[in-house]
């Protein structure tokens, strides 16, 4: 487990170069003057000049990608014209809010999805089957800042249970961890019945009724850890994706996190942000891929020894 850990860890340092080489270029294509916007609309030339000079854009290209990775592996994201200096500091100030949001929504996840697949699979063909599939169409048929608006309309504006916006307490956390969560409980929902009503098929599973293992038995102790292998696949990838559509849910629940200041990037047109910001994800999602990979080794131990 050690060596395997080792090198995956080793593979991360040149996925983040791969990933500050690309966002560098890119963003020196695009149309603008870094050194005009970093002194202000109201700069003079001069100004303006003493700015480049100061931030390095006076050097060649190549030397100020070498300076920019350089700064990057030791924690210096650039200037950022929103907050006037390294960004860093205030992206991981936000990072604990997107986290505590992607959590929760991982946990209803876990709490509402398998159990609905394994309800909606063991009544077959059944009205309960029936509504629970019908619900998991309509969830993956609208984008997860509709339902958020919704929630926001009925039980923050309409009825005045719950905050719509801020973090304010725990309260504050349901409705964006709700909308957050809707689609990845539609997939995984669809998937886990998927999986066991094919595993109901298997011959395990009748030899186990034929010598009177009770159906709830079954299912806990032989189907689910064979749902769990798939399932923990489909959570793991989807974290990546509960990252990034934390983007829009945060904005319009106006929560702390770094996917609302990625917009306020964007929209300031602050170049190192937005760099840092999305590095920050990549990361991330590294680090998610990789504790899904140790968990496979945990659920299916076939993997330890292979």
């Amino acid at each position: 487990m050690i060596r395997f850990l080792g090198q995956r860890l080793v593979t991360i340092p040149f996925v983040a170069l791969g990933v500050v080489t690309i966002l560098f270029f890119i963003f020196k294509a695009v149309p603008g003057d870094p050194a005009a916007l970093a002194a202000g609309a109201t700069a003079t030339q001069a100004e303006i000049e003493a700015t480049r000079v100061r931030l390095g854009l006076d050097q060649p290209l190549v030397v100020q990608y070498v300076n920019h990775v350089l700064g990057v592996f030791v924690g210096d994201f650039g200037y950022s014209t929103t907050f006037r200096g390294n960004p860093l500091p205030h992206i991981l100030a936000r990072v604990p809010a997107t986290l505590e949001l992607a959590g929760a929504a991982i946990a209803l996840t876990i709490l509402v999805g398998i159990p609905a697949g394994i309800a909606a699979a063991s009544a077959h063909n059944r009205w309960p089957d029936v509504a629970i599939s019908l619900t998991v169409i309509g969830l993956l048929a609208v984008p997860n800042f509709w339902i958020g608006m919704l929630l926001i309309a009925f039980l923050s504006v309409q009825w005045g249970l719950l905050p719509s916006f801020g973090n304010a307490g725990p309260l504050a956390l349901v409705i964006p961890s709700l909308a957050l969560a809707a689609r990845l409980i539609a997939l995984v929902a669809r998937m886990t019945r998927g999986i066991v009503i094919e595993e109901l098929r298997k011959d395990y599973v009748r030899t186990a009724r034929a010598k009177g293992m009770r159906r709830g038995a079954i299912l806990v102790r032989h189907v689910l850890r064979n749902v769990m292998i798939p399932t923990v696949t489909i959570i793991g990838l989807q974290t990546g994706y509960l990252l990034g559509g934390s983007v829009v849910i945060e904005r319009l629940s106006a929560w702390p996190g770094i996917g609302d200041l990625l917009l306020t990037g964007v929209s300031n047109r602050d170049f190192a942000l937005v760099q840092g910001i999305t590095l920050v994800f990549v990361v991330g999602f590294l680090l998610i891929n990789l504790i899904v990979e140790v968990l496979y080794r945990f659920i299916n131990p076939r993997l330890r020894y292979a």
